[in-house]
């Protein structure tokens, strides 16, 4: 059995692993604590299949983690800003770090309990959320009419929740944004998708 001192030495490291996504070749590092810190989570995996931003694309990626989702977009949209945020220091600082990590010099990840520490007159053509099963009502509808807000017309907003919250985002969606799309339903995640008019 290895030693606790050591076990702990080797907790404390940094996590790596390497992922294509949408044909990118990304590295990230993470640590306990974040979400699915090993690998790219299913939903993550299932969403990126859908996205396919236009070059000069402003992003917001609601929730980050680590930066998966953002990273991978800002790669794509390489003329366009991607603002990344996660009310999670610990995944800020790796989100940060991941963008140096992987060229992604026009992403950065701030501090932010949804879109609270946005500057109110930011405008993005997508918003995109791998979003958390807890969230709970009271903050889902924050998020949503702040995502609207902040949303150019024509822009749209791509969700991947289990799904369990299928129904309760194609309602809350409808009402937010007037329409409501169900890109994919796998054995586990739905991807949803709406548009600003």
């Amino acid at each position: 059995m290895m030693e606790t001192a050591e076990y702990l030495k080797s907790l404390r490291k940094d996590i790596e692993f390497k992922a294509t996504l949408c044909d990118k070749k990304m590295v990230f590092r993470s640590t306990w604590g974040i979400f699915s810190p090993r690998e790219i989570d299913a939903g993550t995996e299932l969403i990126l299949r859908y996205i396919r931003p236009a070059v000069d694309a402003d992003i917001f990626d609601l929730g980050c983690g680590y930066g998966p989702i953002g990273l991978t977009l800002a790669k794509l949209a390489p003329q366009g800003q991607t603002l990344l945020c996660d009310k999670d220091f610990m995944a800020v600082e790796y989100t940060n770090r991941n963008a140096i990590l992987n060229g992604a010099s026009n992403a950065k990840a701030i501090l932010s309990n949804g879109f609270q520490h946005v500057d109110k007159d930011q405008r993005f053509d997508l918003v995109v959320s791998n979003v958390p099963a807890k969230v709970g009502n009271e903050m889902m509808t924050l998020m949503l009419h702040d995502a609207h807000r902040h949303m150019k017309a024509g822009g749209e907003i791509y969700l991947v929740t289990v799904n369990g919250l299928r129904q309760y985002m194609k309602r809350n969606l409808k009402e937010v944004f007037g329409n409501y799309k169900k890109l994919k339903q796998g054995s586990a995640y739905t991807i949803h998708l709406a548009s600003k008019a």
